[in-house]
């Protein structure tokens, strides 16, 4: 590896770095948390039928990140890097996709708006992917410096907070009136954030310095095969995907299961804002804390932690069905505080299996195992969508009238509280024991593949 001469890194990357996904999460979070309601409200399309579209969509999603991120790594580096110049060409597309979505034409059949549906929702994630692929990847060339890549991840974590903080405080306000959605409203929404997010990209392509520049592997065969035998090798790899994989789909679930939460159980829309600002409120608690707590404890300790401290608030939660909307979401502030530190470091994990890939095979594939990590959280993505319209369906979820039966407040309570605590358990339990990069195993990773570097170098001179 080598350092192009540039200027140095520091706090307008990690500004810029944290713009870019200030920019995803606009749309991203949109998505997760109100698209469903959007398509069973506005469009009349049942949840059952939701869920399998978020599900084909989100595995179409994983194979696009994939094929996305190999031909990233085909790519030579231009002037301005080798992937800032993807965010810039294909964030215009992406936004136009996402404010697509929201377009309701009134009179139109069912079967017209479940085919718009389709085609726009898996535009959007289809794109989505050449953006978020070369944002993710370019973490590891920012910077070198471990310590550095973790403030990135950090910053990244900043990123979406903010994002969360407009989306979710705003959107309930915009799109709901008298506790009912308007589709409308839905179309404003998406328009305000997407102006927003090109501001975003562009910040993020303008203060962000590609600087790390890997040499051309003219000796190793540059086909998947030596690729993929390091992947399967990769053990860290592949309990990052089964962690982050689970983890997608608590996440996911519960942003998706929250909005009927709140709409039917506690018939209070408002406080959906609350809950949205306090998601992002405890990332600027958590945020100074990860860099002490890292250096002490180690980041694999520091994650399984935190999840496993959320997973008993949700058990407690699921333990006091009578509770009031108030102490509930003071409960919930409490879980999201506690996973939030596996979501500022786990872009950490990224760069740390990265290295581990290159130090297995002698490649730097950035955009390959980037893509591949990628591909287990849209693989969450889809299974949490689909089983948030098909757990709804089951607990009797009827989007044709406004006053859901007690059974199915029930349900919705259920699904908002035990089943996010055994996710998370089972989240912990692959950290605690199949991921191996613990902090001293991570020291000494770093130690080693700073060696095979050089001794590659000393062997080419």
């Amino acid at each position: 590896m080598k350092m192009d001469k540039t200027r140095p890194f520091g706090m307008r990357d990690k500004l810029g770095y944290m713009f870019g996904d200030f920019g995803n999460d606009f749309f991203f979070i949109l998505v997760s948390s109100f698209l469903m309601v959007y398509y069973t409200d506005v469009f009349g399309i049942s949840a059952a039928v939701v869920g399998g579209l978020f599900t084909v969509a989100r595995l179409w999603d994983a194979v696009a990140d994939v094929t996305w991120g190999r031909f990233i790594d085909t790519r030579k580096a231009g002037k301005n890097g080798k992937f800032r110049p993807w965010i810039f060409r294909m964030s215009f597309p992406l936004v136009i996709s996402g404010v697509l979505m929201f377009v309701h034409i009134p009179g139109m059949s069912d079967g017209f708006y479940l085919a718009y549906a389709f085609v726009t929702y898996i535009l959007w994630g289809t794109l989505y992917s050449t953006v978020n692929i070369p944002y993710g990847s370019m973490a590891s060339v920012i910077t070198g410096d471990p310590v550095e890549r973790t403030s990135l991840s950090s910053y990244r974590g900043l990123g979406a907070a903010l994002a969360g903080i407009l989306v979710n405080a705003l959107t309930p306000l915009i799109v709901f009136v008298d506790n009912q959605a308007v589709g409308s409203r839905f179309l404003l929404a998406a328009v305000i954030f997407g102006v927003l997010s090109i501001a975003c990209y562009m910040a993020c392509v303008t203060m962000t310095t590609e600087r790390v520049v890997a040499p051309e592997n003219n000796k190793e065969a540059k086909g998947m095969g030596k690729t993929v035998k390091g992947l399967v090798k990769n053990r860290p790899l592949i309990a990052l995907l089964l962690s982050s994989l689970t983890f997608m789909v608590g996440l996911m679930l519960i942003g998706t299961v929250n909005v009927y939460l709140f709409k039917d159980y506690f018939s209070n829309t408002a406080a959906l804002s609350i809950v949205g600002v306090l998601q992002s409120a405890v990332t600027f608690v958590a945020m100074p804390l990860v860099k002490p707590l890292v250096s002490r404890f180690g980041k694999k300790e520091l994650a399984s932690t935190g999840i496993l401290l959320s997973a008993a608030v949700y058990f407690l939660l699921y333990f006091m069905p009578n509770i009031t909307v108030i102490p509930f979401i003071i409960l919930m502030a409490f879980a999201m505080f506690f996973y939030t530190f596996f979501n500022l470091v786990v872009w950490a994990f990224v760069t740390d299996v990265i290295d581990y890939h290159e130090y297995l095979t002698g490649l730097r594939e950035d955009g390959t195992v980037y893509s591949i990590y990628s591909f287990s959280r849209k693989v969450g993505q889809a299974i949490a969508g689909g089983i948030g319209g098909v757990a709804l369906t089951v607990v009797g979820y009827n989007e044709a009238v406004k006053l859901q039966t007690g059974e199915t407040l029930d349900g919705i309570y259920m699904l908002s509280t035990l089943v996010p605590g055994l996710i998370l358990l089972a989240v912990f339990l692959v950290l605690t024991f199949f991921y191996p990069l613990s902090k001293n195993r991570t020291n000494q990773l770093a130690t080693d593949l700073a060696e095979k570097r050089q001794a590659k170098i000393d062997a080419e001179k």
